[in-house]
């Protein structure tokens, strides 16, 4: 007979939690405060340092894009395990409408994801300019070269990858394992927004208070709305926008 009738306990709970976070962003959030270390003890200190983001992977364009692929395809498991685990909780709702992941209020989902981008997208990029003067940002190179046909695409769905990846685990998952766990609802949002930041700190200090200040807004929103689909869609333009602008701009605005 099937236990999903059965709450699991507290101490079930946060080892799920843990598990989950270890094989996915807690482990980034781990490796992203070492690089932060290596990079501010190096000669010149963040100021002198970059982070690239979307690498090439290999030489031979074949192998670059086998493992682009396969590497955004890992990287989804986690959201796979983390719904399955959510589905699991002894409730009738399916876990896509739980989350707010459905698609029965798209039009309002990408209203709302286009007013958040443009909440936090303009102030994102100024703190960024802010972090490189005072030295505590490293250099962001968001995109390689355009190197092959399929590196447009490929950004395009790292940057959807990205958004899944993030807004799922971190606002759906571990927002909704907290508050089963009793945790109030401000420790819940400043808890999420302080691993959002935490996987960005191999990009700096500035992008970890960047990534802290948009996990408070995106949590304050799905605390409010119980809707994720408008944070993936944020998130998916915003890494659209950096990756593919940066693509496309960065010769003419001197970036390279």
């Amino acid at each position: 007979m099937s236990d999903r009738t059965s709450s699991p306990d507290r101490a079930t709970l946060k080892l799920e939690v843990w598990i989950v976070l270890g094989l996915s962003l807690g482990a980034s959030g781990v490796y992203a405060l070492v690089s932060l270390i290596r990079k501010a003890t190096l000669p010149g200190g963040l100021r002198e340092q970059t982070a690239t983001l979307n690498a090439s992977q290999d030489d031979r364009e074949l192998f670059d894009l086998v493992y682009q692929v396969l590497g955004i395809a890992f990287a989804l498991v986690p959201v796979a395990l983390a719904l399955y685990l959510l589905s699991r909780d002894p409730v009738r709702e399916r876990v896509t409408h739980r989350l707010g992941l459905d698609r029965g209020h798209l039009r309002v989902d990408l209203l709302s994801g286009m007013g958040l981008l443009a909440l936090i997208g303009l102030p994102g990029l100024g703190l960024y300019f802010i972090g490189r003067a005072f030295g505590i940002t490293a250099e962001i190179i968001p995109a390689p070269d355009l190197t092959y046909w399929w590196t447009g695409v490929l950004l395009i769905i790292a940057a959807v990858k990205n958004a899944v990846l993030e807004e799922v685990i971190v606002i759906g998952y571990l927002m909704t394992r907290l508050k089963q766990l009793g945790w109030t609802t401000a420790a819940t949002i400043v808890t999420a927004a302080a691993l959002r930041g935490s996987y960005h700190l191999y990009q700096g200090i500035g992008p970890f208070f960047g990534n802290f200040a948009m996990g408070l807004i995106f949590g304050y929103f799905f605390h409010r709305t119980q809707r994720v689909m408008p944070l993936v869609i944020a998130h998916a333009l915003i890494d659209i926008v950096a990756f593919v602008g940066y693509l496309l701009l960065a010769d003419t605005l001197g970036l390279t």
